[in-house]
């Protein structure tokens, strides 16, 4: 029986390169976003041709009835779960100088880049304890894709910073609490990736990565990401809870 993983953001950008990656490692992947079912129909059927079954769960993580849908239909599709990929995240839907940025701003990024993870872990870590003491041979791991903008400061998306740095302690603080059922956690740390997140802001980066601003000189790309993830899932780091993978291209080393 293959593992099953649940991406939410997984129909699009970082979320797909990572779901495109376990399809072709044999996973059985569950894709999550918010669009109808109907705009992601090519998109299943890309990964279904990797030999995967995959389903389309619509909702929106960043409410309780969203991740209550989501993982009910986890479970009547495929009755398990071994690995979940939090990965939905949104930018602010405009840059503003934190001088100008407005409460609304700052709590629609927090509920969905913070407070839905956070819970939507809770609600899995439960079910995957609850199928490891049902079978010890199961095995799962939860996967946060965060960003390096838990440390690199941009103070023309403050709210989209804070989640981030809150983001990496609420995946340190799963990993202490579900080491004791072997559950381990970990994050990704993507640097600039090319997205349609990343899409408006292309010349920008073009030219501060000619200028250096990366170690190797390039956009990073979401199957970058999801090479990382598929490591991470397929068990090759069974000793290494609670660590952060960066995939920045070496933005964050420090150098003289």
């Amino acid at each position: 029986m293959k593992p099953v993983a649940l991406i939410t953001g997984g129909s699009r950008g970082i979320g797909l390169g990572i779901a495109r990656k376990l399809c072709e490692d044999g996973f059985d992947v569950a894709i999550n976003g918010v669009r109808d079912a109907s705009q992601v129909i090519d998109v299943v059927d890309q990964l279904k041709d990797a030999g995967a079954e995959v389903a389309y769960c619509q909702g929106d993580v960043g409410t309780a009835a969203g991740r209550k849908k989501v993982l009910g239909e986890v479970e009547s599709m495929f009755g398990r779960l071994n690995i979940l990929v939090n990965n939905a995240g949104v930018a602010p839907s405009q840059r503003m100088d934190i001088l100008d940025a407005t409460e609304e701003s700052y709590e629609r990024v927090m509920r969905i880049n913070l407070q839905g993870p956070y819970f939507l872990t809770q609600a899995a870590a439960n079910w995957m304890i609850k199928q490891k003491k049902e079978d010890t041979s199961f095995a799962g791991s939860i996967i946060n894709i965060g960003s390096i903008s838990a440390s690199v400061i941009s103070p023309m998306r403050g709210e989209y910073c804070i989640s981030k740095a809150g983001y990496s302690m609420h995946s340190k603080l799963w990993a202490v609490r579900l080491a004791e059922f072997d559950i381990p956690v970990y994050e990704v740390q993507p640097g600039i990736i090319r997205t349609d997140m990343t899409e408006g802001v292309t010349a920008k980066y073009d030219k501060l990565i000619e200028e250096g601003l990366t170690v190797q000189r390039r956009w990073g790309s979401p199957e970058d990401v999801g090479k990382a993830v598929l490591a991470l899932a397929n068990g090759s780091f069974p000793y290494s809870t609670g660590q952060v993978i960066m995939v920045d291209g070496g933005m964050t080393l420090q150098q003289l």
